[in-house]
């Protein structure tokens, strides 16, 4: 199932305030991007949204009452803390999205960073061994 395109921008005017914004494909969903390339969320094909998360931020998500990201893999079912579900009183409320979006930023900082890293890392060795 295909994300409702009328939802995804919806979901990009409540983040608005983050500044220019771009969008990908992320499993079967749309994958949120902000400043240097960080995706801070990612829009599901069942319509729900997601927030990047860390251990420092997943307490005031759980406190929300935000749920993980779950999926079925055939050793059962996985749920990726690092994705937290957008409270649903944030999904009316252009302020709250905007606040639960800033904080998912530095997670997804951190993780394009690590990207970034193990990119470079990457190309430093393909390099040696040419």
């Amino acid at each position: 199932m295909a994300v409702d395109p009328e939802f995804v921008e919806h979901v990009l005017d409540l983040f608005l305030g983050l500044g220019p914004l771009r969008t990908g494909r992320m499993f079967s969903g749309v994958a949120v991007y902000a400043e240097e390339d960080a995706m801070f969320a990612m829009i599901s094909s069942s319509q729900t949204v997601y927030m990047k998360s860390d251990a420092a931020t997943l307490p005031a998500f759980e406190a929300a009452g935000a749920e993980p990201f779950t999926y079925t893999r055939s050793s059962g079912e996985r749920q990726v803390t690092s994705l937290m579900s957008l409270p649903e009183s944030a999904m009316d409320d252009a302020s709250e999205a905007l606040d639960w979006a800033r904080l998912s930023m530095g997670p997804a900082l951190d993780a394009a960073a690590k990207k970034r890293a193990e990119k470079a890392r990457k190309a430093a060795r393909k390099a040696a061994k040419a």
